[in-house]
């Protein structure tokens, strides 16, 4: 469904990404580990059209995006969860997903009752403004956010960061449930236990370069992977 192909970032001077090439097949939950400041967020901005292209080319669902708009991806059916959110502080939890709402190929699967469904909290604030809810509140309203726009590919950002023990289950609950219902996942994350448990194929990243890639189970298998992750 995705091919990253030797993918090269700057922001200004600074080269952040080197040669980065990864894959995503359809249906699979795929993970990209790292420390803070290794280049997951930089990875996941350039795929979604949010960082200027420099060198590499992205492929989706067999077509070259390279350097296409978010909103064009957005089309095309990719979703995408900032690490930061970005849900509009102002307005109600419904609001934020009706202005989302995008029906794809004549179809629409996710609408906000199925989204209340697999967030039942949700829809007990569904009138209250974005602002006031919670943290986790407010990471469950950007996944059903992305979710309504019916994507075929989700990019999620550090969706663990900041997250209780007990959300972060959850979570862990809803990616399991999102996968069972065929959708295609790209995971950042450096919560290593909480990812691999999810993932079907991981790669590590380190300053800008993927160091290793494999099967789960691969990576778990490798002592230096272990070493590198505290695994």
């Amino acid at each position: 469904m995705l091919e990253v192909i030797n993918l090269h970032t700057y922001y200004g001077l600074s080269h952040i990404l080197f040669d980065v090439s990864l894959e995503v097949k359809q249906g699979q939950v795929a993970c990209l580990l790292g420390r803070n400041g290794a280049g997951k967020t930089t990875t996941l901005k350039r795929i979604m059209g949010l960082v200027t292209p420099k060198e590499g080319k992205i492929i989706f669902r067999g077509e070259d995006i390279t350097g296409a708009q978010p909103y064009i991806l957005a089309r095309k059916g990719m979703g995408y969860v900032p690490d930061d959110r970005r849900i509009f502080a102002d307005l109600s939890v419904r609001d934020n997903l009706e202005i989302a709402a995008r029906k794809r190929n004549g179809k629409e699967e996710w609408t906000i009752e199925r989204v209340y469904d697999l967030f039942p909290s949700l829809k007990a604030f569904s009138d209250r403004r974005g602002s006031l809810l919670s943290g986790g509140e407010q990471k469950m309203l950007a996944i059903g956010r992305a979710l309504m726009t019916n994507p075929e590919l989700l990019l999620l950002d550090e969706p663990t960061e900041g997250l209780a023990p007990l959300l972060v289950n959850n979570l862990r609950e809803t990616i399991e449930k999102l996968k069972s219902a065929g959708l295609t996942v790209l995971l950042a994350e450096q919560n290593v236990k909480f990812t691999l448990r999810l993932s079907d194929y991981g790669y590590i990243i380190d300053d800008g370069r993927i160091c290793y890639q494999g099967k789960v189970n691969e990576l778990i298998s490798s002592e230096e992977v272990r070493k590198m992750c505290g695994i």
